[in-house]
């Protein structure tokens, strides 16, 4: 289907005017990591490179772990990592083995609250797992 062939996609994050998550998409390993903040000039543009990532992974049939470490996100950037969720759910839906970690502030409700917005939504499973506020 796809001519792409993943291998790794890595994107430093940034905070100036926009904020750009730090992406580590990792085929070799099975393992994405989706991190930081998300307030982008170009969202559609960013998660669209992202969402073309997963599709060509998807097609190699192995296992994979995606790791979601956002500590904010606007809705513009909400409705890309939902695209990347709908990936992963089809993906999985065609026999793809899938591991989902969301991990968020313990202290930081909203966030907990989009990632449960986004498990209804999808009907994904994924872990949600809190992150001790540093002292």
């Amino acid at each position: 289907m796809s001519e792409l062939k993943p291998e790794i996609l890595e994107i430093q994050g940034q905070k100036d005017t926009f904020f750009t998550p730090t992406v580590h998409f990792d085929a070799t390993k099975g393992y994405c990591l989706l991190e930081g903040e998300s307030y982008l000039e170009n969202t559609w543009e960013f998660y669209e490179r992202l969402c073309n990532w997963l599709r060509a992974y998807a097609e190699t049939g192995r296992p994979l772990t995606f790791d979601f470490k956002m500590t904010y996100f606007n809705t513009s950037s909400s409705k890309g990592i939902l695209e990347i969720l709908l990936v992963l759910k089809e993906y999985q839906e065609r026999g793809g083995d899938l591991t989902i970690n969301w991990y968020y502030p313990e202290e930081d409700d909203d966030i907990l609250e989009e990632a449960e917005d986004f498990i209804e939504d999808t009907q994904l499973e994924i872990k949600l797992i809190p992150i001790p506020e540093a002292i």
